[in-house]
């Protein structure tokens, strides 16, 4: 089964990463939140075994990583506190899964001789995954250290959920957008702003620039 699925590993990783940043956008934002979006990171986590799976030892922990993540899910829906064990439990295997995919993605990207369909879902993957880290390193920072980030005109008990939030903040700063409407307001809030930017500038200027050389060195090669 691992092997029919394996060269579709890519394509799979994207479109189960597609349902957590915008299946928001078509279900009922508490639904979404509750039930779906854990969901949605469990299939995510599938995907990334998928992803690995030429590597017995690491695919072996990331399936521990599900089933811990499974436990959590399950024990959250009884327990809603925000600050729960469950909550930063669950934040450090996601942190850890998607440290670990987007490692490996890269490293896929860097060593792939033809650059294909797949190599780009990869390569578009991957940016993807540093934005998710972003959003658990400024979710895990908020839950420890509450007002760590702050709303201009409103506060995070609005309408708009904690986690829709941080994840918009993470995006829009690893995209080095910076609308200036969710501030990092603590000094770890700051680094964490700093770190999500580098990541993203470094991603584009490093990975993307090999793989675009290789492309048209590939182009090159065909005429």
């Amino acid at each position: 089964m691992l092997l029919k699925l394996y060269p579709y590993r890519f394509e799979l990783f994207f479109v189960s990463q597609m349902t957590i940043l915008f299946g928001s956008l078509i279900a009922p934002t508490s639904l979404f939140e509750n039930i779906l979006s854990p969901l949605f990171f469990i299939v995510n986590l599938i995907a990334g075994i998928l992803l690995i799976s030429k590597q017995k030892k690491l695919m072996w922990f990331l399936i521990v990583l599900l089933l811990i993540t499974a436990v959590l899910f399950g024990a959250d829906i009884e327990k809603k506190e925000i600050k729960s064990p469950y909550n930063f439990m669950r934040m450090a295997t996601y942190f850890l899964f998607y440290v670990v995919v987007t490692f490996e993605i890269i490293k896929q990207v860097w060593r792939a001789s033809f650059i294909s369909k797949n190599v780009i879902l990869g390569l578009i993957s991957g940016y993807i995954s540093l934005g998710l880290i972003g959003f658990f390193i400024c979710l895990s920072i908020e839950l420890a250290d509450p007002n760590s980030f702050q709303m201009v005109q409103s506060s995070f008990s609005g309408t708009e959920p904690l986690t829709e939030s941080l994840m918009y903040f993470s995006y829009i700063t690893l995209l080095t957008i910076g609308y200036g409407d969710i501030l990092p307001l603590s000094a770890l809030a700051h680094k964490a702003a700093i770190l999500i930017g580098l990541m993203g500038q470094f991603y584009l200027v490093v990975i993307t620039a090999i793989v675009v050389g290789k492309y048209i060195n590939q182009l090159s090669n065909k005429t």
